[in-house]
Parts: structure tokens; sequence; C-alpha cells
């Protein structure tokens, strides 16, 4: 597997898509719950901006 991944500048879907660094030493039969995990981690950031003070690009 390949570093395809750059930081994405927020902290907490970095995190989440670190998750994904473990997929090169499991099994085929547990990526899934791998990107279970991730995608749930993904969800929550982008729940979280919502509690986030305002911030205009």
């Amino acid at each position: 597997m390949t570093d395809l991944l750059e930081e994405t500048g927020d902290e907490r879907a970095d995190d989440a898509l670190g998750g994904l660094a473990r997929l090169g030493v499991l099994p085929v039969s547990a990526h899934a719950d791998v990107f279970e995990e991730v995608l749930t981690g993904l969800e929550q950031a982008l729940a979280s901006v919502d509690d986030a003070p305002d911030r205009h690009p």
C-alpha cells in the first residue's frame, strides 16, 4: 500500500483517517472493520463542525 494520504488540516479528520494505516498489516477480512471505524470517526468530525465556534472562510 502506498502513502496516498496527506494531512487534511483538521485534527479530527486526520486522526480518523490515520486508522487506514493499519490496513497494510491486517488481513483483508479485517478491512471492513477498519473502514467502519474510519467512517465513524469522519462522521463524528463532521458532526462536531456544528458545535465549533463560528468560522468564516
